[in-house]
């Protein structure tokens, strides 16, 4: 099971990116996949997350109206889109899952696998 995130860069305040995760190994629609950040000096949060069981999808209050994580099946790919970028979004992101087949969002400490992060710096 392997999960690579890619996307980061940097961007001006109230821009956009959007990360993808992709998968090897398996078949990520049938897997909850989850989006965490970490920034200088904090520790990691859930952002994100998109579950296998019913599509649900669910955003951290700080970034709900401006984050969407979305699938794309057809590429295995989870993707987090990010509109109106704030300074305080600048973090590794990364994306991980559980591993459990057709399982819904588990909690932040279920998370198993991981992928190398992608770097977000948010900054004019």
């Amino acid at each position: 099971v392997q999960l690579q995130a890619s996307g980061g860069g940097l961007v001006q305040p109230g821009g956009s990116l959007r990360l993808s995760c992709a998968a090897s190994g398996f078949t990520l629609d049938y897997y909850a996949i989850g989006w965490f950040r970490q920034a200088p000096g904090k520790e990691r949060e859930g952002v994100s997350c998109i579950s296998s069981s019913d599509g649900s999808t669910y955003v951290v209050d700080s970034v709900k109206g401006r984050f969407t994580v979305s699938r794309d099946n057809a590429k295995n790919t989870v993707y987090l889109q990010m509109n109106s970028l704030k300074p305080e979004d600048t973090a590794v992101y990364y994306c991980a899952t559980d591993g459990r087949y057709g399982s819904s969002c588990p909690p932040p400490g279920n998370y198993v696998y991981w992928g190398q992060g992608t770097l977000v710096t948010v900054s004019s």
